[in-house]
């Protein structure tokens, strides 16, 4: 089979399984990069060495974090099982071991400086969406006017990661500043939308985020999924269930979210040291 014919079946068959346009960008992504490998070995046929020697170039050479070695293990088990219709190889049945990162956190200060930098209306409704819903950046790019409800004062996420639908709060902070944003910019599908109509660019967005950062003097190492990160952290901080922070952010699993109990306030300063019953 050659290259494009195995990408072409490779991308039908997620899109028949029903992943996301996202998720099948990444796949699609990583099975090019796997083939590209394969192509200049040269060999007839693919061994679990090739695969090892492979996962080990992405590992050293290309310096691919946690995530992204997940990416490639996932991608070439599902060529082979999916597509191939092969058994999977020996050398993809490994377990990889998780860092233990703490995501950054920006402080209510921190989000503060930001928004007060940021002049531009768009580009303040953008910040002012993600940090106050907990928003991926696209669960940003693919909201619709339809799913802001100001009557329940909830926000409608719709088939975000997992092909989930969930219901954030809307605050009111955040609906006086989206109706003062509607007067002027007047989007037609989609809330934040492009200088030609359409969605907006993730990279747009980044770089939104980017210059704001700078401009508010923040010296912190932090992206557009920081802000989802604070107010989940923000959210346990005053004291939020963390069984209701999972549901807020779309977790599937209790564990995802109890990441952030190790970066709350809250959470440390409910502890007391021992060193407070001493007489010093």
């Amino acid at each position: 089979m050659r290259k494009q014919e195995i990408i072409k079946k490779f991308k039908d068959k997620l899109i028949i399984e029903n992943y996301s346009e996202q998720t099948i960008r990444n796949y699609v992504s990583a099975l090019k990069l796997f083939l590209e490998y394969i192509c200049k070995l040269n060999v007839k046929e693919v061994t679990d060495k090739e695969i090892q020697d492979y996962l080990y170039y992405c590992k050293t050479e290309k310096t691919y974090s946690f995530s992204s070695m997940k990416q490639v293990i996932a991608t070439i088990r599902y060529l082979y099982f999916n597509v191939f219709n092969k058994p999977v190889p020996e050398s993809l049945n490994i377990n990889l071991r998780k860092p233990n990162i703490l995501p950054t956190v920006l402080s209510l200060k921190d989000i503060s400086k930001i928004l007060k930098v940021t002049n531009n209306l768009k580009h303040k409704t953008i910040l002012v969406l993600i940090y106050s819903a907990g928003l991926r950046l696209g669960e940003l790019i693919n909201l619709e006017i339809g799913d802001i409800d100001s009557e329940s004062m909830k926000i409608h996420i719709k088939n975000a990661k997992g092909k989930k639908d969930r219901y954030v709060m809307l605050s009111n902070n955040v609906l006086e500043l989206l109706r003062e944003y509607y007067k002027v910019y007047k989007p037609k599908k989609y809330i934040i939308e492009g200088q030609n109509g359409g969605k907006y660019s993730s990279k747009s967005v980044q770089s939104v985020f980017k210059r704001a950062l700078k401009k508010a003097g923040i010296k912190k190492k932090a992206s557009v999924h920081t802000l989802r990160h604070s107010f989940a952290t923000h959210l346990l901080d005053e004291g939020t269930d963390i069984r209701y922070i999972q549901e807020l952010l779309g977790h599937k699993r209790l564990e995802t979210t109890q990441i952030y109990t190790h970066v709350s306030s809250y959470s440390i300063n409910k502890i007391k040291s021992p060193a407070d019953k001493l007489k010093i």
